[in-house]
């Protein structure tokens, strides 16, 4: 066996608690994994789905065929329109693009 000195039981027992304690980490860990899954799997078998879930696919709706040139043209220029953004674009002030003067440095005189 590996001679640890005086300490050797000091350092035995470090070891077994350090061990212990990791063992409990991990078997708490699955006991909270079991438990969430289940808690997850009641709340889909009530309805209520997460909001990352996949949503259920809609059906296409396909619209009916313009005969209209005057349509066909009305839609095909809202098509290569850009679209405005509802929000304007922020600007910066001024004052924040001013530059602030540099301070002066004072020397400090021994009394």
């Amino acid at each position: 066996m590996i001679d640890l000195g005086p300490h050797a039981n000091f350092i035995i027992a470090a070891y077994g608690v350090t061990a212990l304690a990791l063992g409990a980490l991990v078997v708490a860990t699955f006991a909270d994994d079991r438990e969430q899954r289940r808690n997850l799997a009641d709340l889909e078998r009530k309805g209520i789905r997460r909001r990352s879930a996949a949503k259920p696919a809609k059906p296409k709706v396909t619209s009916p065929k313009v005969t209209s040139k005057k349509v066909a043209s009305k839609t095909a220029k809202k098509r290569t329109t850009k679209r405005k953004s509802s929000t304007p674009a922020k600007r910066k002030s001024s004052a924040s693009t001013k530059r602030k003067p540099a301070r002066k440095r004072t020397r400090k005189t021994r009394s």
